[in-house]
C-alpha cells in the first residue's frame, strides 16, 4: 500500500487498521479489556523510515488475535533502532501494545528480497468551512441509541466534535480520541459548578461497518455518559461531506483507513471556535475550551472567544 505524506503542521498521516479481537466486542478496541502488556512476533517489509519522529512503517503480515495483514506506522523506543535498517528491507519485529502505548523492536533482517513501491502522490487536502454555516448541521444522522440527531439539536451547548472509527487497534490513534472525551467527561462531571451545557460527539467514518449497536457498546467501553456524550453514524455520502467540511481527511485503502486528526471545540451560539489538529492526552485542554465555550451568549462575541 502506497504511503501518503500530509502537509499539517502536525504529523497526522496515521493508517488504523482492522483488528479481529473477541467476539463480543466485534472487532474494536476495548480500553477495558488492554490495560496488559501484550506482545506480538510477525514479519513485514519497511516501506519508510522517519527517524525525526522515531517512526517506521512497515507492511506487515496477519497479527494473529490482534489485526490481518496490512500497512501503518509504528513507533520506535529510540532512533537507535532504526540504525542499518532500510526502505524494502524484509524484516521479523516485535509488536507491544498495552492500553496508552505501542512500539516494536527486535527488528531483524531476514535477508528476503522486496518489491520496490512506487513514491506517492501528495495529497490534496480539503478546506475547513465555517463549521456554523453548513448545511449538514440540520441534517440527522444516528445515535448509537438509534434516535435521530442533528448537530443543530445540540445548539445552545458547547460541543467538542471528532472523528473516528471503532476497529482503529493502536491506542494512540483513534482509542486516543476517544480516551480524551472519556476523561474529558470525569473530569467536567466531577468539577464543582461545572456548566451543564457541553456534549461530546465522536462521529464514525465507516457507518457500514459501526451500526448504533455496535457504538453503543464501544461508548460503553468507555464509560460513556449519553447525557453529555454522543456516538453518529449515518450515510457514507452525508459522514464524508461533513468530514470534509470539518477538514478530516481520510480515504479506505488496503483493509486500512488513512485519515488525519481533527477535534472541533463549538461554542453555545454554534460557532467554531477551534480546532486541535492532532491526537495526543489532550483532555485538559478539551476541558478548558470547552467551558470557554459553554459561556459564550452572545453570536456577536464569538469572533472574539476564539
Amino acid at each position: 500500500m502506497n504511503m501518503r505524506s500530509l502537509p499539517w503542521t502536525v504529523p497526522v498521516a496515521i493508517l488504523c487498521a482492522l483488528i479481529s479481537l473477541a467476539a463480543k466486542s466485534d472487532g474494536f478496541f476495548s480500553p477495558q479489556n488492554s490495560t496488559n502488556l501484550q506482545t506480538f512476533t510477525t514479519r513485514g517489509i519497511i516501506r519508510d523510515l522517519r527517524a525525526a519522529d522515531s517512526t517506521i512503517v512497515i507492511q506487515h503480515d496477519a497479527i494473529s488475535n490482534y489485526m490481518p495483514a496490512m500497512t501503518m506506522p509504528f513507533r520506535v523506543r529510540g532512533r537507535q533502532i532504526l540504525s542499518g535498517l532500510n526502505t524494502n528491507d524484509v524484516v521479523q519485529f516485535e509488536l507491544h501494545v498495552t492500553r496508552s502505548e505501542s512500539w516494536v523492536d527486535h527488528i531483524i533482517k531476514t535477508g528476503a528480497k522486496a518489491t520496490v513501491l512506487p513514491a506517492a502522490a501528495p495529497a490534496v487536502l480539503p478546506p475547513v468551512s465555517a463549521l456554523s454555516q453548513h448545511p449538514l448541521l440540520d441534517y440527522k444522522f444516528t445515535n448509537e441509541l438509534g434516535q435521530a440527531v442533528s448537530l443543530n439539536d445540540f445548539r445552545g451547548q458547547a460541543l467538542a466534535v471528532t472523528f473516528f472509527y471503532t476497529r482503529c487497534p493502536l491506542p494512540e490513534y483513534c482509542p486516543r480520541l476517544s480516551r480524551n472525551f472519556q476523561e474529558a467527561q470525569q473530569k467536567l462531571e466531577a468539577m464543582t459548578n461545572a456548566p451543564a451545557n457541553w456534549h461530546l460527539v465522536s462521529i464514525t467514518f465507516e457507518p457500514e461497518v459501526d451500526t448504533p449497536e455496535r457504538l453503543r457498546y464501544y461508548g460503553q467501553s468507555f464509560l460513556y455518559d449519553p447525557k453529555h456524550w454522543s456516538f453518529l453514524t449515518g450515510p457514507a455520502d452525508k459522514i464524508a461531506e461533513l468530514a470534509h467540511a470539518s477538514g478530516v481527511d481520510y480515504e479506505p485503502d488496503a483493509g486500512t483507513i488513512n485519515h488525519n486528526f481533527r477535534t472541533l471545540i463549538v461554542d453555545a451560539t454554534g460557532h467554531l471556535q477551534m480546532i486541535f489538529p492532532t491526537s495526543g492526552d489532550l483532555s485538559d485542554q478539551i476541558v478548558a475550551q470547552l467551558l470557554k465555550a459553554a459561556a459564550v451568549t452572545d453570536p456577536a462575541a464569538a469572533a472574539t472567544q476564539k
